[in-house]
C-alpha cells in the first residue's frame, strides 16, 4: 500500500488542478483565457510549489513557479481585456 504524506497529498491535488485546466483546454471547454482555466492553473501550481518545499526536485519546483508566473501574466492580459470591453 503506497503512505502519502500532507504534502504529497497536496501535489495531488494540485496535479489534478493543471491537468483538468489542461484537458479542458484541448476538449475546447475553455480558452485560455477564461477565468476558469487561469484559476485551475493558479490553485494548481500553488499547491505543487507547496507539495514541493517538502520534497524538493529542483526541476519541478522552477518549472512551477515559471507556470505561476505565466498565470499571473495571463491574469494581468485578460484584466486589461475586460478594462478595454466596458
Amino acid at each position: 500500500m503506497i503512505k502519502l504524506d500532507l504534502y504529497q497529498i497536496i501535489g495531488f491535488f494540485g496535479m489534478i488542478f493543471v491537468v483538468v485546466a489542461y484537458l479542458f483546454l484541448q476538449m475546447n471547454k475553455l480558452k485560455n483565457d477564461d477565468y476558469a482555466f487561469l484559476y485551475m492553473n493558479l490553485i494548481g501550481s500553488i499547491l505543487l510549489i507547496i507539495s514541493l518545499f517538502k520534497h524538493l526536485n529542483l526541476g519541478s519546483m522552477i518549472i512551477e513557479i515559471f507556470w505561476l508566473i505565466i498565470t499571473i501574466y495571463g491574469f494581468k492580459q485578460r484584466l486589461n481585456k475586460d478594462k478595454i470591453q466596458k
